[in-house]
């Protein structure tokens, strides 16, 4: 039976968000030097201009930014030029470009292609889904290998591994269906967009197999980012810089603490009593004061 005012609340927040800054500038620091790193974005809004949430998901902790831009700034910004960690992504320009401009290695997420490579059977050409068909079933049979590790030695399940990367890579460049056109030339195709994004990026599909701790999909980073989609249905966004890095703050906090299995209530509270009280902050990252 407590009345609160819209400018309590405010202040309220305010005052929370403070107390997280030197929590997540901490995580900000730390993301640079993980060894994984998860990334998605998703839309957000403020004042009704486009801006976008970015999610950075390492092993014990979830790191979100929103920025204007959707390029390759906010990872040069948030990861740095010399990250030497392996980045897992869809593939999305930016990654492409973070990848190319600092010789990142990346993984790119195998789900995503297998929706993009299911496309190519819903084409009438004949010859254009016997490809999809035969690429698919060749990603269907490492997934299986994949699923069938507890069942294997670690060496047999890296030749397996191997073996169905040399059989994708073969059902890719090879006996691709290609149309030519009233002057000779070759025109592009959805299975050539295929072929070329193999020739071109065929060696990001399989950084897992000798990267063990990479997640072959990109499911992680896409779960950690799903309650935030939940949330701009309810807020509908953002109205200034401050309640951006209110979000940001927060929502790091929850996301980390429900992968940590912390209670993110009582790390909120332990926080402001420390930023009043002058004392240490707790930590988001793992082995940290």
């Amino acid at each position: 039976n407590i009345d609160l005012s819209l400018g309590l609340i405010s202040q309220s927040e305010a005052t929370i968000s403070a107390a997280l800054e030197p929590i997540t500038t901490q995580a900000h620091q730390h993301v640079k030097h993980a060894p994984v790193v998860h990334c998605d974005e998703t839309g957000h809004k403020e004042n009704g201009d486009k801006f976008w949430t970015w999610v950075f998901r390492a092993e014990l902790y979830v790191l979100f930014k929103i920025d204007k831009s959707r390029g390759s700034k906010v990872l040069l910004d948030v990861l740095g030029a010399e990250f030497n960690g392996v980045l897992g992504a869809d593939y999305f320009s930016a990654y492409r470009k973070y990848m190319k401009d600092f010789n990142v290695s990346i993984q790119f997420c195998i789900a995503h292609l297998f929706r993009n490579i299911r496309v190519l059977e819903t084409l009438p050409d004949e010859d254009t889904k016997a490809y999809g068909r035969r690429l698919l079933d060749e990603i269907k049979n490492m997934f299986k290998v994949i699923h069938n590790h507890d069942n294997l030695t670690p060496q047999a399940f890296q030749s397996a591994l191997e073996y169905s990367k040399k059989q994708i890579m073969t059902a890719a460049l090879e006996n691709v269906p290609s149309k030519i056109d009233k002057n000779g030339k070759e025109e592009k195709t959805e299975a050539q967009n295929i072929a070329n994004r193999f020739r071109s990026y065929g060696e990001s599909y399989f950084t897992f197999i000798t990267t063990p701790d990479i997640d072959p999909t990109n499911n992680v980073a896409e779960q950690a980012i799903r309650f935030i989609v939940i949330d701009r249905l309810i807020t509908q966004g953002t109205r200034s810089i401050k309640g951006r890095e209110s979000n940001e703050r927060l929502w790091t906090v929850i996301a980390t603490c429900a992968l940590q299995g912390r209670s993110a209530f009582n790390f909120i509270l332990k926080s402001v009593k420390a930023y009043f009280y002058a004392q240490p902050s707790p930590s988001l990252v793992p082995n940290s004061s």
